[in-house]
């Protein structure tokens, strides 16, 4: 027998995504981390040494796309150029959605 929550749970997905621009050192990765945990997303985000954000998350597909929505807006001083992404099927392994220093 399921239980009621996995009846009519969505499927989970994952998004990975690179976000290019001016995205470093202005709050980028603490906005997402919010936007994130407001979606009830799990995954992480990262500066990379080439100076773009490299974001994983995973969660239903609606959740992911307002997410993705964000990131090609960004933070408040963010200017975001552009935003590469990725769909596959979740893997399971997150708990939570972290920031990761890289």
């Amino acid at each position: 027998m399921s239980s009621p929550s996995s009846a009519s749970s969505p499927p989970l997905t994952r998004l990975e995504a690179t976000v290019y621009g001016l995205v470093q050192g202005v709050y980028f990765r603490q906005y997402t981390w919010q936007q994130a945990r407001q979606l009830n997303l799990v995954g992480w985000v990262a500066n990379q040494p080439d100076g773009t954000v490299r974001v994983v998350a995973e969660g239903p597909e609606a959740a992911l796309r307002q997410l993705l929505a964000f990131l090609h807006r960004g933070s408040p001083a963010a200017r975001v150029e552009r935003v590469e992404s990725a769909w596959s099927a979740a893997s399971g392994t997150f708990v939570a959605f972290q920031v990761r220093s890289s």
